[in-house]
């Protein structure tokens, strides 16, 4: 059995080290310089290469694609990825919220351990190779990489999305699976910060913590609310809260925000506390008693929201100003205008239509061909889950070949 594994990245490395060690004589074309370019860049150049939890509460962090991927990652687990990179050598710690990191804190470790797995299985891999077609052939594939062809029996697509086309993820798969009639659903950024229409420059580099964010569409309907840390950009919010959200948002049209500054009050018990300090301090401006619930830009922000002159009195404070100030405070209000490009985006959403693919990776429309990890359309949230989902897809690609050789299909 001869395979052909398109992409050098983390899907790309997994399925072609499963493949070799199951015996198939596999080939790895990479078109840069250096397999897992992408992973270079993860977890902030120490790569967080899998999320140390249970089974289910990693299908609760995938964002799109969960029931398609339920085998691949029954098959394999993230406490199988640990072994694996265990068993090859590399040390492993799990910090907070599971996520688990090289014990070095550095991502070369990871790429360097998956080029020894690659060697050691015996995969063939060639370098600054750029595959320019993929055709159907009588029982198989034509491959044409840098104007030479060679055929195999299957071929396992694992080139990525569009997101940091800098790594080299610039949609190749889409054109091969295009070609082969799949279905490509609009590929959009996910895990990137969101640009807003209000104008913010003035709250730029305000960090926030313990906060909520929630977003709507047009009909007033929740789509999805985080809570936790967020910041402020010069166009718009970022920070863990805003990225999770702008992959549940991504695919819909004419989003709100609202923020809520105190979620951890309600509006009664909100709108007490102020008449308290209003009372307290009844005859400073308000700007000055306003300071203790908020960072000096965002509370000059928040007051110019509520129509509320910043020197203005505490005690000459409309009671219609006040309720406008704690409705405000608990729904501080943003209309997306766009998500951040793809250059900032952590992951792609979007891809190769999962309908059209078995819980293998296998197409659908042609028998021997395999998308992966990236190339398809699933992705999750950040914390390892993403390269959980693509070492996954490319083991269970993989696996399912051999089986097929064993069987004789």
């Amino acid at each position: 059995m001869k395979v052909c594994v398109v992409g050098g990245g983390a899907a790309g490395c997994m399925a072609a080290i499963t493949l070799a060690r199951g015996g198939a004589e596999t080939c790895l074309l990479e078109k840069n310089e250096k397999i897992g370019k992408k992973i270079y860049i993860t977890g902030k150049g120490r790569c967080n290469l899998t999320n140390d939890c249970d089974i289910e509460d990693l299908f609760g962090h995938i964002v799109h694609g969960e029931k398609f991927l339920r085998a691949a990652l029954y098959s394999f687990t993230p406490q199988d990825t640990m072994e694996f990179f265990e068993n090859a050598g590399l040390a492993l710690v799990s910090e907070r919220g599971n996520r688990v990191f090289p014990l070095s804190q550095k991502s070369s470790d990871v790429n360097r351990t998956l080029e020894k797995e690659l060697k050691r299985a015996g995969v063939r891999l060639s370098l600054n190779c750029t595959v320019q077609d993929i055709s159907a052939a009588e029982n198989g594939f034509t491959v044409t990489a840098d104007k030479a062809e060679a055929r195999f029996d299957r071929v396992i697509v694992a080139t990525g999305g569009i997101s940091y086309p800098s790594t080299g993820s610039t949609g190749d798969g889409y054109t091969i699976a295009k070609k082969f009639g799949h279905k490509i659903v609009t590929p959009r950024q996910a895990l990137v910060p969101i640009h807003v229409k209000q104008p913010i420059s003035a709250l730029r580099g305000i960090a926030l913590k313990n906060v909520e964010l929630t977003a709507y569409n047009e009909s007033g309907k929740r789509i999805d609310g985080r809570f936790g840390e967020l910041m402020f950009t010069d166009r718009g919010l970022s920070g863990p809260i805003a990225l999770t959200l702008s992959s549940y948002i991504n695919r819909t049209e004419n989003v709100r925000l609202a923020l809520d500054l105190k979620p951890a009050l309600d509006s009664a018990k909100l709108e007490a506390r102020i008449l308290r300090d209003f009372e307290e301090r009844k005859n400073q401006d308000i700007k000055n008693v306003t300071r203790a619930l908020l960072p000096d830009r965002l509370n000059a922000y928040v007051l110019k929201c509520a129509d509320i002159p910043e020197f203005k009195k505490v005690n000459s404070v409309t009671k219609e100003e006040r309720a406008r100030l704690v409705r405000i405070l608990k729904a501080l209000v943003f209309d997306v205008k766009e998500l951040a490009p793809f250059t900032e985006a952590v992951v792609t959403s979007g891809g190769v239509d999962i309908k059209e693919l078995k819980p293998s990776c296998e197409s659908k429309l042609c028998k021997g061909l395999y998308f992966v990890g990236e190339t398809a359309d699933i992705d999750a949230l950040t914390g390892g889950f993403n390269l959980q989902l693509a070492f996954a897809t490319g083991v269970a690609a993989a696996r399912d070949i051999l089986k097929c050789e064993e069987i004789g299909l």
